[in-house]
């Protein structure tokens, strides 16, 4: 292989590591912002309310919240594989990078 095909190659191999990087820089910051919507569902007990209403709020927050956690859960899960199936991805297209430069380097010894 030539030197210039091999420079070619180690050019796209860097756009496709960088690519592989931004996607899971994406996939990372989406399952962020699900933990942090999962923390934000934690409330203080309301204020200024009678016992018996307060104590109904918190019931009908909860039972709503609940509900709410678990699709943020499910969502979550998906989003955990995704980073994963991404860093796997990463680290494939970095590797293959590093090579690339590497032969390019060597050829020109």
């Amino acid at each position: 292989m030539t030197d210039e095909r091999l420079k070619q190659l180690a050019t796209l191999s860097d756009l496709i590591r960088d690519r592989a990087l931004e996607d899971l820089r994406r996939a990372a910051a989406e399952r962020d912002m699900t933990k942090a919507h999962l923390a934000g569902l934690a409330v203080l007990p309301a204020t200024g309310l009678s016992p018996l209403a307060a104590a109904r709020a918190a019931q009908a927050y909860q039972q709503w919240a609940d509900e709410r956690r678990r699709q943020l859960n499910m969502q979550l899960a998906r989003q955990t594989v995704t980073v994963m199936q991404r860093q796997a991805d990463a680290r494939q297209a970095f590797g293959r990078a590093e090579v690339l430069h590497r032969l390019a380097a060597s050829g020109r010894r």
